[in-house]
């Protein structure tokens, strides 16, 4: 299915699938028993754009702590299941908006049915997941190894069996490392699969690597119409996992809002440090909501002219710079106070 041609799926109070906005998530990598750490790594996340967060539930303890942390936080909460199918049960009961589960590791097909009958009473969506690191045995053989195919072929079988158990409040996801292998079977799934789809790279790596990664994979399979819900998976701070989920949905012309940097890669003819004023700029912006392109150039040469499309860009040259507006020079400031000057037209943009 396209994305807008999908079912649509409410978690919490956001609503997935159809023509509703592709939806970004993080996952916190805090205690989740530790409801402080928890709740304050999600209100950054928040801060930065997150529309739905994921806690781990290993414990019992884990799971009366959702209670809380909801409490504290303003968007919807996904409990992340694995193998204890009692921590699906108490995380639903404690105030989960959606559960994540794999089936294939719950165990005997009565625990499922006992998860999906709990989920069916209060109403709470489940989202199955399958990575290519679980699939079973039974499957490698067929496909001799793991495939794109099999990874399809595994989600189906989970979401047929919760179908038959009577539910189909389902989101789902299947995670690959490999990103080709990703985009193969995103394609494959979206013909044959109703619900809303929850993509993204596995294990894709560092703050360098997985932003490449998740890029080349998400990139292709949002731009091909598949995809509802996008998690960005990095080892790091999961902040910027949000940060790199909002540039790939701006640079895709799938969201709007916040400001865009573009800068140059300098040359020879760069007399300011442009490397550092262009990270100055980009972590100056976050705090506005313009959806405006803000350029940084290094040359006063070319920097005008370059910066043309941009809506204001600054451009420096040997102890000044210049304040660009449509690519007409607007003012020149000392170097010094490029960036304060920067700022302050941001803050009367639209005044």
């Amino acid at each position: 299915m396209l994305r807008n041609q999908t079912k649509e799926v409410t978690i919490g109070n956001v609503t997935i699938g159809g023509n509703h906005p592709i939806v970004i998530q993080s996952m916190t990598n805090t205690r989740t028993e530790d409801v402080e750490a928890t709740v304050a790594q999600i209100l950054r996340l928040e801060k930065a754009g997150c529309e739905i967060v994921r806690c781990t539930v290993p414990t019992g303890e884990a799971a009366r702590a959702i209670k809380e942390i909801k409490r504290q936080i303003h968007i919807p909460l996904v409990a992340d299941i694995h193998f204890d199918y009692r921590m699906a049960i108490a995380a639903i009961e404690n105030g989960a908006d959606k559960i994540r589960i794999n089936p294939g590791n719950i165990g005997a097909r009565e625990r499922v049915q006992a998860v999906v009958d709990k989920a069916k009473e209060y109403g709470v969506p489940i989202r199955v997941g399958v990575n290519s690191g679980s699939l079973e045995k039974t499957l490698l053989e067929k496909y001799g190894g793991v495939t794109a195919e099999g990874i399809v072929e595994s989600a189906l079988d989970k979401v047929r069996m919760i179908e038959e158990m009577g539910y189909d409040n389902l989101v789902v996801s299947i995670k690959s490392s490999d990103v080709l292998m990703c985009v193969k079977a995103h394609e494959l799934i979206a013909g044959q699969c109703p619900y809303p789809l929850h993509v993204g790279i596995t294990e894709a790596g560092t703050l360098y690597s997985g932003n490449v990664k998740s890029s080349v994979g998400l990139g292709i399979i949002l731009h091909e119409g598949i995809g509802n819900t996008i998690r960005v998976s990095l080892t790091g701070d999961p902040v910027e996992e949000i940060k790199t989920a909002r540039l790939i949905l701006k640079t895709l012309g799938l969201r709007r809002g916040g400001v865009e940097v573009v800068s140059c890669p300098t040359c020879g003819r760069t007399k300011i440090d442009l490397i550092g004023l262009a990270n100055q700029v980009e972590a100056m912006v976050e705090e506005f909501l313009l959806d405006i392109k803000v350029a940084v150039m290094g040359c006063v040469v070319n920097g005008p002219g370059e910066a043309r499309e941009a809506d204001i860009g600054i451009a420096g040259g040997i102890g000044e710079g210049l304040l660009i507006k449509k690519g007409e020079i607007v003012k020149k400031v000392p170097e010094e106070e490029l960036l304060e000057t920067l700022r302050q037209e941001l803050l009367n943009w639209n005044r």
